[in-house]
């Protein structure tokens, strides 16, 4: 977990810049594979600005 947030961010940046399809998200993740992930960014200017809960997921 340790820069996830960091890697997710860097590998949506990629998306908006066309270097990684949208539907090749859950391949990278699936594949447990970082070197095909976006690059990690700087922490710098994230942040966390509001989560949403399922209510009707249990899990």
């Amino acid at each position: 977990m340790y820069n996830m947030v960091r890697i997710i961010a860097g590998t949506i940046v990629d998306v908006g810049l066309r270097k990684i399809e949208p539907k090749e998200i859950p391949e990278i993740i699936n594949s447990k594979d970082r070197s095909k992930a976006g690059k990690t960014l700087p922490a710098y200017g994230l942040y966390l600005v509001e989560v949403y809960y399922d209510q009707f997921n249990t899990y």
